[in-house]
């Protein structure tokens, strides 16, 4: 399966919120899509269905597909910490979600293309991997020719999130990856201890 590139607001509205950030379009149409979707009688869901739906709203919302989820989850089973905190934990410290969070793209979507067209430097280095693992310390910075980009400049203006793991410099477009983020930290509604439990299965 490729990586799905279709609307976002019709994910989001399968998932029942706004996974993508901030959706006019989900907020005026916030029910599931599809000919049945205001139906109020919806029968209850198998434990299965509840567990599947949960790893496909991670995997959405980090875009990342089901071969790398997978070796995501293997990696976190293996640690020594909690495997569902742990999951989460290495989505976070994806280059295309650091990216997102520290306003250089409006979305993990765009993060992505930032990153594989060479426009994202990691402790000097020019990355173009958006699953790089980055680890606590790492500078992640705008690379030189691209810090005139309409793209970055426009998200950059528009962000306002800060997040206790990351610092960023507005002078020289450039971050730090101080830790990896407590679990609390994280702010996605992602229940983890359920996609352990099919994984588990």
């Amino acid at each position: 399966m490729a990586r799905y590139t279709g609307p976002q607001t019709k994910i989001a509205r399968k998932f029942g919120e706004a996974i993508f950030g901030d959706d006019k379009s989900f907020e005026k149409k916030n029910y599931p899509p599809g000919q049945h979707g205001l139906a109020k009688k919806r029968g209850k869901k198998s434990e299965y269905a509840v567990q599947l739906m949960e790893k496909q709203k991670a995997k959405y919302t980090y875009g990342i597909l089901e071969k790398q989820f997978r070796g995501l989850f293997e990696k976190a089973a293996a640690s020594r910490g909690v495997t569902g905190e742990v999951l989460i934990q290495l989505c976070e410290a994806r280059l295309d979600n650091v990216v997102y969070r520290m306003g250089i793209a409006p979305s993990r979507r765009a993060a992505r293309q930032i990153v594989s067209h060479r426009h994202i430097t990691v402790n000097g280095e020019n990355v173009n991997i958006p699953s790089y693992h980055l680890k606590a310390g790492d500078k992640v910075a705008v690379r030189e020719k691209s810090k005139s980009l309409d793209i970055i400049t426009n998200s950059l203006a528009a962000s306002s999130h800060v997040y206790e793991w990351i610092t960023w410099n507005q002078a020289t477009l450039e971050g730090t990856f101080v830790s990896v983020p407590a679990r609390l930290q994280i702010p996605e509604n992602i229940k983890e201890q359920l996609i352990v439990e099919l994984y588990n299965k």
